[in-house]
């Protein structure tokens, strides 16, 4: 008998999020600014990337905290992950969609002490929060790079990042910090500019992506190209509702599940449902559904499909060995001693490849402090932790620069 209350298999994406999703978060031109500032680091002459191709001209948006002191000697620059920004520190405003990513690690009195020390973070070449990237309209043109967008690599993150500190007076760094895709430009930094840095902190992450991490990216990519309304790329004049949110949030929740725990997943949701009495509905959702969900949606509402598809991909090309004979031979290039943590519970970098970061640097005769730390919060430790992490990254900025 034909039950008129049975929900269909049939999926309803509206039933799970809100309506009127951008077709893209990424910040445009004419849109509030924020704390946001701007800086051109090619000056008219092209930039040649690493995999071919050249971008004519590149804007790097960034923020600062702090003041650089006379001789320019207590800059820190911290490096972001997949799909943060340059907004590290400071409260959600009409610029920035929330509070800053770090910010219980940055400001006076914090692990980076503002009062002391003069604080960097810039979006990252490729980005959609303000430097030029897939969103950004293509020099002479009324409209943006879309799909056309050159693929960019962690190598060539952190060159325009050296011209960003040559514009800002910072001839060495104190220390670079960064976890995750923020940890691969740290490492860069030493391999490729190492005295320009006092300090190296790669924080939960790898000398080279792993099979394991590039499967898991390559599954959240198809997750956005396989959106019907992806449109290969061109989808930025879309209305509202009718980009490629979907498959952008499906990337998302399936990255937030690698990033957290069980043991986190158990202790916050265990088996709840959303609304028990839809229990044996085809789509009635668990809590932890909810939360995928949350976090998928969030970040359609900032960031920009193609974007996650350029920076996902260089963080697979990750490998600080390519073309340099390999890590062994890389690692042998650092001059600075490296501090790195490990998250006991990451599963997405697990801890054996910080363990193989301090192995590498202590057997070229450099030094190397690797902390683990135990906590439940998995990949996301190194942006959670602040009172297992901050204190370490403090003690440790701190005697590079008594050391100077």
């Amino acid at each position: 008998m034909h039950d008129p209350d049975h929900r269909p298999l049939r999926y309803d994406p509206a039933e799970r999020f809100a309506s009127g999703l951008p077709a893209s978060g990424a910040w445009r031109p004419g849109d509030p600014v924020g704390e946001r500032r701007f800086m051109t680091v090619t000056e008219g002459r092209p930039f040649a990337l690493e995999g071919g191709g050249l971008l004519e001209e590149i804007t790097l948006a960034y923020e600062t905290w702090g003041e650089l002191n006379a001789d320019g000697s207590n800059a820190v620059l911290v490096c972001h992950a997949l799909t943060g920004d340059s907004h590290a520190a400071g409260p959600m405003s009409a610029g920035h969609s929330g509070d800053g990513w770090w910010d219980e690690f940055i400001g006076p009195n914090k692990a980076l002490d503002t009062n002391r020390w003069y604080v960097v973070c810039a979006n990252v070449l490729g980005g959609c929060q303000g430097s030029t990237g897939p969103s950004s309209d293509m020099p002479g043109e009324d409209r943006p790079y879309a799909a056309g967008f050159p693929q960019v690599t962690i190598r060539d993150i952190v060159r325009t990042q050296r011209r960003l500190a040559d514009r800002l007076g910072v001839g060495q760094w104190l220390a670079v910090v960064g976890g995750s895709l923020g940890g691969m430009q740290v490492l860069e930094w030493g391999v490729m500019f190492g005295d320009r840095v006092r300090l190296l902190m790669p924080l939960a992450t790898c000398a080279a992506a792993s099979p394991q991490q590039i499967a898991w990216s390559a599954v959240e990519r198809l997750a956005i190209v396989n959106d019907p309304l992806f449109n290969n790329g061109d989808y930025y004049d879309a209305p509202p509702g009718k980009g490629p949110w979907a498959g952008l949030a499906l990337a998302r929740e399936i990255s937030q599940i690698t990033y957290r725990t069980t043991e986190v997943f158990d202790q916050r949701f265990g088996r709840q449902h959303v609304d028990q009495r839809r229990e044996f509905d085809h789509w009635g959702r668990y809590q932890v559904e909810s939360y995928l969900d949350h976090h998928g949606q969030k970040l359609v509402r900032r960031f920009d499909a193609n974007t996650f598809l350029v920076l996902s991909k260089a963080m697979d090309l990750h490998d600080i060995g390519r073309g340099r004979g390999g890590i062994e031979a890389a690692f042998s290039r650092l001059s600075s001693p490296v501090f790195t943590a490990s998250i006991t519970s990451d599963i997405l970098y697990p801890l054996y490849q910080q363990a193989e970061i301090h192995d590498q640097v202590t057997a070229a005769g450099g030094r190397c402090d690797h902390h683990i730390l135990d906590s439940p919060q998995g990949h996301d430790g190194f942006l959670l932790e602040s009172t297992l992490l901050g204190p370490l990254i403090h003690d440790a900025v701190a005697e590079t620069e008594a050391n100077l």
